[in-house]
């Protein structure tokens, strides 16, 4: 039977797009399957412990429950580490200079998935001007090389539930980064590291990492990792057409419920 998960950030007060995702998991993975929760609170300035606990009991009200223990990302930045650094040994990572707002501004117009592709101002720095910069103390990310990369894997594919078979497409997104100063793993190494060690074989999550999805499957094919199946679900929209978000202060499910909606109801929302 599947192995699903719900995998928030607890960066805020889950809202009514956090139920619809988590309610979808816990349905993909039927009546005989394993839902998970698992915390992905890597960004360590805005994640809170007083979230995550918000987080487990907004799900239990909603009347969800999940196997237990829950993985919490930044109780294994070791782990991650150790994955980083066999990419390192093989050269498919390299120390990119560049501050955030420079990557942007050079890749404007760029085609991309997840955000602007990187147009790989540092990808042919030598190796001493590399080490020079690292000894002088001066902030770095890590880049997957991404042709290396796919050079080493070859073509690759996917399946969705609902697309059928499709061809990896991860120049989609160019050479991301896989750790920072501030955040020693990243979105898409993390994610696809656990999912594989909490053995999910049916990753869902919302249409908007669609993209994200050609990239974890080329970081499972470096990483000798199984290849589960995906299936993305629809988003939430409010009046204007516009997902809800944190960021957009939508409706929080602690919210909903002092105005006095129902788990009931607010599953009804979700379409559940």
């Amino acid at each position: 039977m599947p192995i699903t998960r719900f995998a928030p950030s607890p960066t805020g007060l889950l809202h009514i797009g956090h139920a619809l995702s988590a309610l979808f998991a816990r349905a993909e993975a039927g009546p005989g399957g394993r839902f998970l929760l698992r915390l992905e609170d890597i960004d360590r300035t805005r994640c809170r412990p007083e979230f995550a606990v918000a987080i487990e009991q907004d799900l239990a009200w909603l009347g969800l429950d999940w196997a237990r223990p829950v993985r919490v990302q930044s109780a294994h930045f070791a782990e991650y580490a150790g994955v980083l650094e066999g990419l390192r040994a093989r050269g498919l990572v390299y120390p990119c200079f560049c501050t955030r707002s420079a990557a942007i501004t050079e890749a404007a117009g760029a085609p991309h998935g997840l955000g602007p592709i990187y147009p790989g101002t540092c990808r042919h720095l030598s190796d001493a001007l590399r080490a020079d910069r690292i000894a002088a103390g001066v902030p770095h990310a890590l880049r997957l090389d991404l042709a290396r990369a796919q050079a080493e894997t070859g073509p690759l594919a996917w399946r969705d539930l609902d697309r059928g078979l499709i061809v990896a497409a991860p120049e989609r997104l160019g050479d991301v980064v896989l750790a920072r100063k501030d955040s020693p793993t990243s979105y898409h190494l993390s994610v696809t590291w656990d999912d594989a060690l909490q053995g999910v074989d049916l990753v869902t999550r919302g249409e908007d990492l669609f993209e994200a999805t050609h990239l974890h499957r080329l970081l499972q094919a470096l990483l000798g990792l199984p290849v589960p199946v995906w299936r993305h679900h629809r988003l939430l929209l409010d009046a204007n057409g516009k997902r809800f978000a944190k960021r957009d202060k939508a409706p929080t499910l602690r919210a909903m419920r002092a105005a006095g909606q129902t788990p009931a109801e607010i599953r009804a929302l979700a379409g559940f």
